[in-house]
């Protein structure tokens, strides 16, 4: 959600808080809005833009998607509700789930935050969620069978008492069955707890447990090949670390890669591709924000950091905080499989990238989305939606062949 900025001192703000306009050299744009081709092969990004379709309207704050194996939506809203949308009968007018005795909603980032359902919810019907709790806002991992809300069982937690925002609050499993979880740094700004660099602390992370068994007194365990199992001192949970705020990841079925938004504080707003070999990796945060150093005190000697690959201005342009989204593996329009797409909460743009067979990544700016966009989604046959914020809408995305118009793009690394 929205989270404080500043430019190495001055400039605070909210991602959720609609100031900071002006101009961006953005990735590249494309224009048109030409129907789909016959083929059915990837095709230049530049020849690829989103059109949205309002589906749904009435959430309050909706800030997280996800699709059931029988068709359904489960939309959570920040205060602590889970909405049902189904494309044959709508929103239902009722909640299915409603967490908010459990839900500190006091700052604007905090709330109920991520929402997923386990691999196996068509039998067990047991989802995953993670949310800010009362009294103290702490961030919370737990799970609640979906026809029993009151049974919560909670997992995991990490103190984040202090400052009200940066609580980052995905959710995703990956095919490898175990579930991932994304924590921001501690809030404020300039990462006063220094926690990104920080293995001691769940804080600043994405981490990833195995839920389904329990290990020494706890209801989960820590797979064996997590990175820093053996490292003295360093939280064995942790996946990947040097992050400020992912607010959204996910994870891409067909490699179990990750593709992480991680929100800057100023100057850049990044995008992190992190494949499993990958495990461990240091994405930078204090040290640098996107490729430049921010913070020399917490650059190490020795240090091997992992570029984003893409990144984007933020300092004085109209864009704000970059929302992560997924990488498309629907089948109506092929020929943008394989394409993970991305937005900005203020800017709208509609971000496209695709890593290259020859290594690398090719990106473009393809569209826009409704206004003030806080997550994607895909249903069940992988066709994908996004959430608008204060609108409360709902939006279906799909994608249409343009003719490819020639400009400037996005840094890729």
């Amino acid at each position: 959600m929205s989270r404080r900025r500043r430019r190495p001192a001055a400039m605070l703000a909210g991602l959720l808080v609609l100031a900071l306009a002006a101009s961006l050299s953005p990735p590249t744009p494309v224009a048109g809005t030409a129907a789909a081709g016959p083929s059915k092969r990837a095709v230049p990004l530049a020849e690829l833009t989103v059109v949205s379709e309002r589906v749904a309207f009435g959430l309050q704050r909706p800030i997280a998607i996800t699709g059931l194996p029988d068709g359904r939506m489960l939309i959570a809203e920040k205060n602590g509700t889970v909405r049902s949308y189904h494309p044959d009968t709508g929103l239902a007018p009722d909640p299915v789930i409603d967490l908010t005795a459990r839900i500190d909603a006091s700052d604007n980032e905090r709330g109920l935050l991520g929402i997923t359902p386990a691999p196996n919810f068509a039998r067990t019907g047991m989802l995953y969620v993670a949310y800010t709790s009362l009294p103290a806002g702490a961030l919370t991992l737990a799970r609640v069978p979906i026809n029993a809300p009151d049974r919560v069982q909670v997992l995991l937690t990490q103190e984040h008492a202090e400052y009200g925002n940066h609580n980052g609050g995905q959710v995703a499993f990956g095919r490898d069955g175990y579930l991932y979880w994304s924590l921001g740094d501690g809030g404020y700004a300039n990462d006063p707890f220094k926690s990104g660099q920080n293995l001691g602390t769940l804080l600043g992370k994405i981490l990833r447990i195995d839920v389904n068994r329990s290990c020494g007194g706890k209801p989960y365990c820590v797979p064996y090949d997590n990175p820093f199992v053996r490292t003295p001192g360093a939280r064995p949970e942790i996946w990947v670390y040097g992050l400020r705020n992912p607010w959204k990841f996910s994870i891409d079925p067909v490699d179990n890669s990750l593709w992480i938004g991680d929100v800057g504080q100023g100057l850049i707003e990044e995008i992190n591709h992190v494949r499993p070999s990958q495990r461990g990796a240091n994405l930078g945060w204090s040290c640098r924000e996107g490729t430049p150093v921010f913070d020399e005190t917490q650059c190490r000697p020795g240090v091997r950091l992992t570029d984003p690959v893409v990144e984007y201005d933020h300092y004085m342009t109209e864009n704000c905080s970059i929302i992560g989204g997924l990488v498309y593996r629907g089948s109506v329009t092929p020929e943008a499989r394989g394409t993970y797409i991305a937005s900005d909460y203020c800017s709208t743009r509609a971000f496209a990238v695709r890593p290259k067979s020859t290594g690398g990544y090719d990106s473009a700016e393809i569209g826009t989305f409704p206004t003030q966009p806080t997550a994607f989604g895909a249903d069940v046959n992988g066709e994908l939606y996004v959430l608008s914020d204060l609108p409360g809408w709902l939006s279906k995305v799909r994608f249409e062949r343009v003719q490819p118009t020639p400009t400037g793009g996005a840094t890729i690394r």
